[in-house]
């Protein structure tokens, strides 16, 4: 049997996953149990070779996703947002988020590697390891100063997102909403500009995914890096709040950026649902599309691994192959599906952080 297609992803949540596991993590992590979407053994096994790993600051009031899941099973949909959260709440919590990050390296005994560099990602994909990246998905832990921005920084965060969804001080993002555009409020805070500029100065990538319209063209204005959403789809194939219009892909490609496909059935589906039940044409169109508006050069994988519902023929990580085989299908050869799998998003990373 082949070895996989090695495939480096945008953006996964298994870091709050093992932050909720407790004592269990080690079984959730190491011992390849399939709980989630992820852990090591079948990451190692199934070509994951490194990505994002997102640290999210859930939001404390109680939220029945229950009742949300119905919902997004039954459009026309408007999921209402929680509250911001202060960075006095966040950041505790955050620095929780990085203990289980040090510990998952440490266990993973080699296996697995924390990346500061391109040149880090690289060796460790040679060596075998999953290589990892630190991304916030929203930039709640930081203050109006900054200062924690910095801090986090020497700590390895290499990829920030002003938002996810819910507020923040320095943006706002897009509803769960659907049919939507992602026009659909204000963009960036004055302190949303500060820390532009600031995570310019950094060379820390600055993740659009969750950010609304008007938010993504003020960064686009500002910014003096590639323009990159992680996670997120064509909205001219799924008319999601959440995913990108055309002349926001156009803009991704003409600024050297990316965008990563999103595994996220809502995202996917035409008819916006959130039921798995579907079958993998909704992902070859958005392929498509996003080749054709952003470019060969500026598409990858964003797959929102254990923080979303995926379609039931790719399910977890064990399913990258089965990706892998659909654009094969679509008639993309070794060299294209070698650069959406990985290739383009390592050189991304080259020319956002300059090493």
């Amino acid at each position: 049997m082949p070895s996989p297609v090695p495939v480096f992803d945008g953006h996964n949540d298994i870091v709050l996953k093992i932050a909720a596991a407790g004592t269990l993590r080690d079984r959730l992590w190491l011992h390849g149990e399939g709980a989630g979407h992820l852990d090591l053994p079948r990451m190692l096994a199934h070509g994951f070779a490194g990505g994002f790993f997102a640290v999210y600051i859930p939001s404390p009031e109680t939220v029945d996703f229950t009742d949300y899941d119905a919902m997004m099973d039954n459009p026309p949909y408007d999921i209402p947002l929680p509250a911001l959260i202060p960075h006095t709440a966040a950041q505790p919590v955050a620095v929780e988020m990085l203990g289980h990050l040090l510990w998952m390296e440490r266990a993973s005994e080699g296996r697995f590697r924390w990346c500061r560099t391109a040149a880090e990602i690289r060796a460790a994909m040679a060596a075998g390891a999953v290589a990892g990246v630190l991304h916030f998905e929203g930039a709640e832990p930081i203050g109006e100063n900054l200062d924690a921005l910095h801090l986090f920084h020497a700590m390895g965060l290499r990829s920030l997102g002003p938002v996810w969804s819910r507020p923040t001080i320095f943006g706002h993002g897009v509803p769960f909403r659907y049919p939507s555009t992602g026009d659909t409020g204000q963009g960036l805070t004055d302190l949303g500009r500060a820390l532009v500029r600031e995570c310019n100065a950094l060379r820390i990538m600055l993740d659009l995914s969750h950010l609304n319209e008007a938010g993504f063209w003020d960064v686009a204005s500002l910014s003096d890096a590639p323009l990159v959403a992680t996670h997120s789809n064509a909205h001219t194939v799924t008319p999601s709040s959440r995913n990108l219009s055309d002349r926001q892909l156009r803009a991704i490609g003409e600024t050297g950026g990316m965008v990563g496909l999103n595994f996220a059935t809502c995202f996917l589906r035409e008819d916006g649902r959130k039921s798995p039940d579907m079958t993998l044409d909704p992902v070859k169109r958005h392929i498509e599309h996003m080749l054709k508006l952003a470019g060969e050069d500026h598409v990858g994988i964003g797959s929102d691994y254990d923080g979303a519902t995926t379609p039931q023929d790719i399910g977890g990580v064990e399913g990258l192959p089965v990706l892998i085989q659909a654009m094969r299908d679509m008639g993309l050869g070794p060299a294209l599906i070698d650069k959406i799998a990985h290739g383009n998003w390592v050189r991304l990373l080259e020319r956002t952080w300059g090493a």
